[in-house]
């Protein structure tokens, strides 16, 4: 008797452990809509369609951006990429993401960077026309891209 009261007592403190577990581990936050196109203009270095994708996890979030309008203009490393995308926030301000991130490039292949790291707030409300992306290789060419019109399907709103 003694042997099957422990074990039910093991039972249900194991079960309370994984309900408090439940209702103390960090939810997943949205954003919606997850991808988003925009029109750039990138001075000489080219423009036209890019794809933008954010993702969130509680305040920080990501975004990365992929265009096969502008290409590499040599082969670049993986994660060499100096990036800087300039979101406009509704109602004023500017939120920024920033990072080192990008794949291994070949010369003539589609520019990606990302995923860049910024700070959001429950109910901002983000876009790129306005805003810039600043992309600096080998130190010392920048690429600063401009959006053309309003991305769509609409602005990244975050949870």
């Amino acid at each position: 008797m003694r042997g099957k009261r422990f074990g039910t007592g093991l039972s249900l403190a194991a079960g309370a452990l994984a309900v408090c577990g439940l209702v103390f581990a960090p939810t997943a936050a949205a954003v919606a809509p997850g991808t988003a196109t925009v029109n750039a203009d990138c001075g000489s270095y080219g423009g036209g369609d890019a794809t933008l994708t954010a993702t969130q996890s509680g305040t920080s979030a990501t975004i990365t951006l992929t265009t096969s309008s502008v290409t590499a203009p040599l082969s670049i490393s993986q994660d060499s990429l100096v990036s800087e995308l300039t979101m406009v926030k509704e109602g004023g301000g500017t939120v920024v993401f920033k990072g080192t991130k990008n794949p291994a490039m070949s010369t003539g292949d589609a520019l990606e960077v990302g995923p860049l790291s910024g700070t959001v707030a429950s109910g901002d409300s983000l876009e790129a026309f306005g805003g810039t992306l600043k992309v600096t290789a080998f130190g010392f060419i920048t690429i600063t891209c401009t959006a053309t019109g309003p991305q769509a399907p609409g602005p990244f709103v975050f949870d």
